[in-house]
Formats: C-alpha cells, sequence, structure tokens
C-alpha cells in the first residue's frame, strides 16, 4: 500500500508537465473538477507521466518501450507519456474499445492491437507481449505510481478550492479512488466512490473483504469495466472516510444529458457516473465531483 509520500513524490515529478485542474461551480456547495481538460482528455496523463518517468529515472525504459492493456484512456495516456520520453508505446484494446479513442491513439503514434471484448482479454495478451518483447509493462489502473499520479488531484482541487470537504470519483479498476483517497485522508477529506450497478468491481471486494471478478455490463464499460478492483483501492475503500455508491445505466445517461444541456459539458458516461452518485452537500459540507474524462463521440448529446 503506498502512502501521502508517493502521492507528493509523484507531484513533483509531474510538477509544469499536466494542466493543473479548473474547478467549475456545479450547484450549491457543488463544484466541477474538470479533468476532462487534461492532456489527452482525462486524468489518466497524471499517472502516465509518473510511471514514465520514474521508469526513465530508474533507467527501465528498453528500446521496446511501454505496453499497456487499456480501454481507451489508459493506453492515450500512456502512448502520450511515452512519447514524451521518445519510446515506443504498444496498446492492447478490446475490440468494443470507442472507435474515436482508437483513433486518438493512433494520432498519438501508438501501435494498437485490438484483443478480445473485455479488458481483461486485452490484459492478458499484453501480458503475454511483455514477456515475449522485453517492454515495460505499465497497468490501467493497478500499480502504485499510477494510482499515486492520479492522487496529485486532491492538493491541486484545495489549492483552487480549500473549503472542500468531500471529493466524488468514479471506479472502474479503481487507480482514481486509490490515489484520490489517499491523499484525501492525509488532509481530511471524505471520498465518495460511485460505481454503475452493471460494472460493481469495488462493491463486490469490499462485500467479499478481497478483490474478486464481477461480471461486466454497463453503459459505461469503455473506461469503468475493470472486472476487479485492485488490492489498493480496496484497502483505501475500506478506510472510514469512504463510502461506496451504486447508480443505474439510466441514471448515467440521464446526467450525462443534463451536464450538456446545463453546462455544456460533454464527458464520456464515467465522468457523469460520478455526477450521478454525488450526494447533495450538507450545510457543513462542500462538494467536488472529478469530471474525470471526455473522450467520447458527443454527437448523441445534440440530439438528446
Amino acid at each position: 500500500m503506498f502512502g501521502y509520500d508517493e502521492v507528493a513524490a509523484a507531484a513533483g515529478r509531474i510538477d509544469g508537465q499536466v494542466r493543473p485542474v479548473v474547478l467549475a461551480p456545479g450547484g450549491e456547495r457543488l463544484w466541477f473538477a474538470l479533468e476532462f481538460l487534461q492532456h489527452t482528455g482525462s486524468f489518466k496523463a497524471r499517472g502516465a507521466l509518473n510511471f514514465t518517468a520514474a521508469q526513465r529515472a530508474a533507467g527501465r525504459l528498453p528500446a521496446a518501450g511501454i505496453a499497456i492493456a487499456s480501454g481507451g484512456n489508459a493506453g492515450l495516456a500512456a502512448a502520450w507519456a511515452a512519447g514524451r520520453q521518445g519510446v515506443r508505446a504498444t496498446v492492447f484494446v478490446p475490440t468494443t474499445a470507442p472507435p474515436v479513442k482508437v483513433s486518438a491513439l493512433r494520432a498519438l503514434g501508438a501501435e494498437v492491437r485490438g484483443i478480445g471484448v473485455e479488458y481483461a482479454e486485452a490484459a492478458e495478451a499484453c501480458a503475454a507481449f511483455v514477456a515475449e518483447s522485453g517492454a515495460v509493462g505499465s497497468h490501467a489502473y493497478d500499480h502504485p505510481l499510477i494510482a499515486a499520479g492520479a492522487g496529485t488531484l486532491v492538493d491541486e482541487i484545495l489549492a483552487a478550492r480549500p473549503t472542500i470537504t468531500t471529493v466524488v470519483v468514479s471506479v472502474g479498476g479503481g487507480g482514481l479512488l486509490a490515489g484520490v483517497a489517499t491523499a484525501a485522508e492525509a488532509r481530511g477529506l471524505r471520498v465518495v466512490a460511485v460505481e454503475p450497478e452493471g460494472s460493481r468491481a469495488l462493491h463486490a471486494a469490499l462485500a467479499a473483504g478481497t478483490p474478486v471478478d464481477v461480471p461486466v455490463s454497463s453503459v459505461a464499460a469503455d473506461s469503468l469495466g475493470a472486472r476487479r478492483v485492485s488490492a489498493d483501492a480496496l484497502r483505501a475503500a475500506q478506510r472510514p472516510h469512504v463510502r461506496s455508491v451504486l447508480v443505474t445505466d439510466e441514471a448515467i445517461v440521464a446526467t450525462r444529458r443534463r451536464l450538456w444541456h446545463e453546462h455544456r459539458v460533454a464527458v464520456e458516461h464515467a465522468a457523469a457516473t460520478a455526477l450521478a452518485g454525488t450526494p447533495a452537500p450538507t450545510p457543513a459540507e462542500e462538494t467536488c465531483t472529478i469530471l474525470c474524462g471526455a473522450n467520447t463521440t458527443p454527437t448523441d448529446l445534440a440530439t438528446a
């Protein structure tokens, strides 16, 4: 289990290379962290840059570069971060990955390999490639350097709005949760972890007391489709400052449309998931919901 020291170290590595998070008013005592404005369109750039910078510093970036399995956003971030280090990126995606993300991967110079229909199948193929090629295997969420990079959001949120008391995140494999919950505990904040009912790896792990495989079927599965949550995310979620929440696909879709109609914000379903599960702040609270990514095709919003 990593701690706040690792988050602080990540902040030092990526300082000046990522876009500081922007907060926007979302309602009464509610703020949106517009992390979809980050490089590559999601928070994943933070962890990917921290991972590659740490590998470079340790002398562990071979000619074969970096390989990762990803539904899209982590792959985009890995390809971007690899490019900044001047190395190759090979990205394994499920064949169900949105075309907008696959096109963006190729535009970043990544070699894209479509394998299977779920993240787990792409991950198996990536592991085999790493063993054969000597590439450095990164991970979409289950690595302390990846999670620590995501955790750098917390201090930026507090720098922008020191009165925040609660941070809301969506959860797939749990990298964002692990990093944010670790930093939030050090800063005395509460965390709400939101998952789709049809992709509930964290909720199932909390019930079982250990990470377990779950079936995946959700409108947000392209980003939140991990079968199993990371052990670090589970340990973080077991802390008393973290609360787990489930939302329906119907609520996710409606929230994504509401973000567009009321705020003219076009985000992917994973980002809408966090807002769909955001509780109304009490008079003693001020909440920040992280809108984590916007790698989506917004044409359906224009006609919704």
